[in-house]
């Protein structure tokens, strides 16, 4: 059997796994990545590429200012005592660190200043900033045969299939701001104009959201040389004296031990790919094709092996969980992050009902569609419902705005599979099986909500997070508006995920610990291999991948003998609400 040593071996190609193996390497180790597919970037590379960093660099460029006090209340209440004190304060205070030595290898960030956290009204919430997104990054910079070990991004992230967009000009074009329209000609005309790149390769030189960190990242770990095995699936861990002392995997179609002496970090991802898993853990019903992350990853076993090693499992109930419809031909679900906030649409039961603020953030959506499907309301799968209005000026899943790409262009075969259509609401209900009665009650409240400003029965549009991906052109309120001009259109929608939270339970530097709470020696785990530090909540766009990138930071400090010390010690354990 071959047998090879490195100080740190990182199981995954994620954000979370690059930039520990990048930083590792910083700090003079020598590193190992392997990933069991045949692509960099996991997850992280089909993602938006945001991170949730509080009191950061770049929120006084933009008039906005934060404090690790703020920001420690609010995740501590979202945690809800499902993560330790320590381990939050670990995050609010490092993330921001982290952020900035990002910028320093290559990969910078701003703050997006109206992006709001996903619950304002909760203490220690903003109104922006705290979300960032990374700036362009030029595919040049790698090369044509390096971006393509790159995983691709998502159908849906890109204009036509080709161009990328990033979250500023994506929330313009939702909103219709007056500058979108020159913002999409300028996007056009950069990619078409650029033929020396294009004759290379069909995907875009200009890399946004996920595929600049991943490309960024990827670039900064070819720039030191690091080790990389692709398709060298983890097998188990080594465990010599209970200690983690590396890994067996698979490669070249023989069996390859790799000894770490200093420390094995887990960021291979979540279960969500593993059927099995989900079913053991996670409410029902439950598919692994509803998931928006990639086929063939993310299949939990690391998270086995981690488990075998003496690793504890926490949070195993919950995911990351967002809407996905599907469309055929396409390898994943898609998720339906931003269009359910947009005016003229609503999501209704097989009654025919709403059962949720259709603007709420993602995972809150998902959940309620469990809640009303458990008291007897079908809501698996549930219907987004639209009218001609809203079909016209709106994309929605695979569907660009009418007014650009009608139905008459549409695929023929997509009628009754990704869309359905009928010139009556009554018509509409029949076709996909919800009561008609209920679904023009539903519409008609709509109408009279549109009119009022005031969303009755949800409240959608009554905060800033909702406002942000509303039309800036309808008022009062920018995310309602009648449903009334047929014809009228309805999509399928799951409760799909884009990782799962629960994994190994690790403490402030990320090492994973065992039945005592005493740390599993050597062993390591971040990202959604390892339970969330944000314990059942989404705090605000870039929860996964900040802390992911975070911890990653923080575990290699300890590995390398330089923990990072916990600063504001006085914050732990108090009762956040008598201290606000």
């Amino acid at each position: 059997m071959e047998q090879q040593q490195f100080d740190v071996v990182v199981v995954g190609s994620g954000a979370g796994a690059l930039l520990t193996a990048v930083r590792a390497a910083d700090e003079g180790l020598s590193v190992l990545v392997v990933e069991k597919a045949d692509r960099v970037g996991g997850t992280s590379a089909t993602s938006g590429g945001g991170i949730w960093i509080p009191d950061n660099h770049d929120m006084p460029r933009v008039g906005l200012r934060d404090s690790v006090d703020a920001a420690f209340r609010y995740v501590k209440a979202c945690a809800k005592g499902l993560a330790s004190d320590e381990r939050v304060l670990a995050y609010v205070e490092t993330a921001r660190h982290m952020a900035r030595y990002l910028q320093r290898i290559g990969v910078p960030y701003r703050s997006v200043p109206r992006y709001a956290d996903y619950y304002p009204g909760m203490a220690g919430a903003m109104p922006g900033g705290r979300t960032m997104d990374p700036l362009d990054f030029d595919a040049a910079r790698l090369g044509v045969r390096a971006l393509e070990q790159v995983r691709p991004t998502n159908p849906g992230q890109l204009i036509f299939g080709r161009m990328h967009i990033n979250a500023f000009e994506a929330q313009s074009m939702l909103a219709r701001e007056r500058k979108s329209k020159f913002v999409l000609m300028w996007i056009m005309a950069r990619y078409f104009l650029d033929y020396p790149w294009r004759s290379k390769t069909r995907r875009d030189r200009r890399l946004t959201g996920g595929q600049a960190l991943v490309g960024g990242l990827f670039a900064a770990l070819r720039q030191r040389k690091v080790e990389l095995w692709l398709q060298a699936p983890l097998q188990s861990l080594i465990v010599e004296e209970g200690r983690v002392a590396g890994v067996v995997l698979q490669r070249e179609g023989r069996e390859v031990r790799v000894r770490a002496a200093k420390a094995v970090v887990l960021a291979a991802g979540g279960f969500e790919r593993n059927q099995s898993m989900r079913e053991q853990f996670l409410p029902q019903p439950t598919d692994e094709a509803w998931t928006a992350t990639p086929p063939q990853a993310n299949t939990g076993d690391a998270i086995r092996a981690a488990a075998a090693a003496g690793g504890v499992l926490h949070l195993m109930g919950h995911t990351w969980g967002a809407p996905t419809l599907q469309v055929p031909k396409e390898e994943k679900f898609r998720a339906v992050f931003v269009e359910r906030s947009l005016p003229g649409c609503m999501v209704v039961n097989a009654q025919g009902r709403r059962f949720v603020n259709e603007s709420c953030p993602y995972p809150e959506f998902q959940q309620a569609m469990y809640a009303s499907h458990e008291r007897g309301e079908a809501a698996v799968p549930a219907w987004i419902v639209f009218d001609a209005d809203f079909r016209a000026k709106y994309p929605i899943g695979p569907l660009m705005p009418s007014a650009a790409v009608p139905d008459s262009k549409l695929r023929k075969s997509w009628l009754g599979q990704v869309y359905w259509k009928d010139d009556t609401l009554e018509g509409l209900a029949r076709r996909i099986g919800v009561d008609p009665a209920g679904l023009v009650a539903s519409a008609a409240r709509m109408g009279e909500y549109a009119r009022s400003g005031k969303d009755a029965e949800f409240d959608r549009g009554g905060n800033v997070f909702d406002r942000y991906y509303g039309d800036l052109h309808v008022k009062p309120n920018p995310n309602l508006a009648p449903i009334a001009k047929p014809p009228f259109y309805a999509m399928k929608l799951y409760p799909g995920d884009i990782g799962t939270k629960g994994g190994l339970l690790t403490d402030e530097d990320a090492r994973v610990l065992d039945a005592t709470g005493r740390p599993v020696d050597g062993l390591y785990c971040i990202g959604n291999n390892s339970a969330s530090v944000m314990g059942p909540s989404y705090p605000g766009a870039g929860s996964t991948l900040g802390p992911a990138m975070t911890f990653g930071f923080r575990a290699v400090a300890r590995i390398a003998g330089r923990p990072i010390a916990l600063e504001r010690t006085d914050l732990l354990g108090q009762d956040m609400e008598r201290a606000a």
